[in-house]
């Protein structure tokens, strides 16, 4: 299947419609994902000799693949975190799987399965058995996104030893799906939820690699530049919309506006060199040592991170209680990106990042071509 990135941003807005009119219901993005889909957006990820691009799969693919999610970002980042989740258990099927396993998740993609990862236990942990030439899993995934629409989940699940093992499940009536208790302020028309999967009989081939693999670095830690490119297109979106609300209120010209707005364009243009510079070392981690590559990908996440804040305070104090009335997108933009940059343990992978290059020197672009 063709795909075109033009095609792409000429919805955005049609995107952005129905993530603000899905949003007071927590709604899942039905038809923006049924647009995506015949799009090519969740088949741009596959090998090219599977049907795809080679987006997230191809050494050649980083770039386009950051082009790919910044735009469904900017259109609604609830979408764009699907779209992540989806193409990030292509990549892993891709790095860990067999030939077989990637060729029969094409075949899946290409008849509209949505794919998703879900890693966070909950309180009941998921559990993996080898029974019987077969595996049993027991145990439930919290925070799981697209709960009720994802059909094929790449799901992790410990051993009675302790060791991790990625598993692809095919979700139709494998699990009960409930809703995260009292709600998410933002992304809610994620659709994230609970999946119990009870006592559940998988085949062999559900294995994913081996024992280890899902936090097998620099994998595990380059991978999280594909999020970072998603909460880019939120970013760049919040910044449009503050110098667009500004002009149109005649406010632009104020000397403090000004400031407001140079301020916010520099925190997106790090935002996107960030990613970039992270999307570039992860497609050539080969050439690189691990740790060098986990550290910068890292540094990118807290700068990426930042940004965002920045420019979340920066669009709510340039229009004032404007950017709090649920009329206005950039309210709910705001509660989504937010939402977004609540990644796992900030203060650790700033340290660890830091410490890599206490005594070594930050790889240059120039050494990424």
């Amino acid at each position: 299947m063709t795909f075109s990135l033009e095609a792409l941003s000429a919805c955005r807005a049609d995107l952005e419609e129905e993530a603000s009119a899905n949003d007071p219901q927590a709604a899942f993005p039905v038809e923006g994902m049924a647009r995506l889909r015949k799009l090519g957006v969740l088949s741009a990820a596959l090998p090219e000799t599977l049907g795809g691009q080679g987006f997230g799969t191809g050494r050649q693919g980083g770039i386009g693949l950051l082009h790919l999610l910044r735009l469904v970002g900017q259109g609604s980042m609830a979408l764009g975190r699907l779209v992540e989740g989806h193409i990030n258990a292509i990549r892993l099927i891709a790095c860990y799987g067999t030939a077989a396993q990637l060729a029969r998740a094409a075949t899946d993609v290409h008849d509209g399965a949505l794919f998703g990862v879900w890693v966070t236990d909950g309180v009941v942990p998921l559990r993996m058995e080898f029974l019987d030439g077969g595996i049993m899993l027991q145990g439930e995934k919290a925070y799981a996104s697209g709960a009720h629409h994802v059909t094929r989940a790449l799901a992790t699940a410990r051993t009675r030893g302790g060791m991790t093992h990625m598993l692809l499940v095919a979700l139709e009536g494998a699990c009960t799906v409930s809703s995260i208790s009292g709600g998410l302020a933002g992304m809610r028309g994620a659709g994230t939820g609970r999946c119990d999967f009870g006592t559940l009989g998988l085949p062999p081939d559900a294995m994913i690699g081996q024992a280890g693999d899902y936090l097998r670095q620099p994998e595990f830690c380059a991978g999280a530049w594909r999020g970072m490119a998603v909460a880019l297109g939120g970013i760049e979106r919040l910044t449009t919309l503050l110098r667009q609300q500004l002009s149109e209120r005649d406010r632009a010209g104020s000397p403090a506006q000004q400031a407001r707005i140079g301020m916010a364009l520099i925190a997106t243009e790090s935002a996107y060199l960030w990613t970039r510079k992270a999307a570039l070392i992860a497609a050539i981690q080969d050439r690189h040592d691990a740790g060098e590559v986990a550290a910068t990908v890292n540094l990118a996440r807290i700068a990426v991170e930042r940004a965002g804040l920045d420019v979340i305070e920066l669009v709510q104090r340039g229009l004032g209680l404007s950017a709090f009335t649920r009329t206005n997108v950039v309210e709910r933009l705001t509660r989504d990106l937010a939402t977004y940059l609540r990644q796992p343990a900030p203060d650790e992978t700033l340290c660890e990042a830091a410490s890599w290059f206490t005594h070594r020197d930050l790889p240059r672009l120039e050494d990424m071509s």
